[in-house]
């Protein structure tokens, strides 16, 4: 997508004044987000968190688990931190009375640290299966994933790899993707990576991914309110029936 179309598709969508008379969020929760105002790269003030929960709510989202990033180096942020912003979201969404439940887990980086922060535990999963949101780095796999898989296996979480189609080492490499299935490793596709937010190979790897009914979680991945229109797309989208043909475990949560 070009950046005069997407600029063009911004300037058109106006969140504010959205209905659910569109299409709606079947799947009614919302896995992965970036929330909590501050402490990750997604919103920085709790008016544009409200930005988007709001929108989320009038496209017919009754739960959303907000998942900040973690990770040794670029957010170090721990359990305490994220509860605390789990309550300010909370205290405002009653305020403003929005049909709404917010919660929070979080996106674990599979860097050097996560296995000490696994043994040093309990981590912020989510669901009553206990899933655990993971992610890699984009440059190359982690040389023992196989034994991280385990590993998180053996703490008793279920692991979730965010945003799968994202990362380029998998690519061409669909097997990679099918081993990790095989090990018991469910997967969270990015719902913007379904209308080119992310760039036409991105959105290729989506589809791949897609046709194999590969699709356990869907999420918004949202950073900020000027996401929204990428979101938005979805509904238009010849990939929205697809969606429908996944084992989504969303509604479950």
């Amino acid at each position: 997508m070009t950046n005069r179309l997407w600029d063009w598709l911004k300037h058109q969508f106006t969140y504010q004044n959205s209905s659910t008379d569109q299409r709606a969020c079947f799947w009614q929760t919302d896995l992965h987000s970036h929330l909590i105002p501050g402490i990750d790269d997604g919103v920085k003030v709790l008016e544009e968190s409200m930005q988007c929960i709001r929108q989320l709510a009038d496209w017919g989202i009754q739960k959303v688990i907000t998942t900040p990033h973690v990770s040794h180096e670029r957010y170090p942020n721990d359990s305490a931190t994220i509860l605390q912003g789990l309550k300010t979201l909370k205290q405002q969404v009653e305020l403003e009375q929005l049909p709404v439940v917010i919660d929070v887990a979080a996106e674990y980086m599979l860097d050097d640290f996560f296995l000490q922060r696994l043994e040093a535990g309990p981590l912020l999963a989510f669901g009553p299966e206990r899933y655990l949101l993971v992610e890699t780095g984009w440059l190359a796999r982690p040389l023992f994933l196989d034994e991280i898989i385990f590993r998180i296996q053996t703490a008793g979480y279920v692991p979730v790899l965010a945003h799968p189609e994202r990362y380029p080492y998998y690519m061409h490499d669909p097997e990679g993707l099918a081993k990790l299935r095989d090990q018991g490793c469910l997967m969270q596709l990015n719902w913007m990576s379904l209308t080119g937010r992310y760039g036409a190979h991105t959105r290729t790897q989506a589809k791949l991914i897609l046709k194999n009914n590969w699709v356990d979680f869907i999420g918004s991945d949202l950073h900020r309110p000027e996401d929204l229109p990428a979101l938005q797309a979805l509904f238009s989208s010849s990939f929205y029936d697809s969606l429908k043909a996944q084992p989504l475990r969303n509604k479950g949560l």
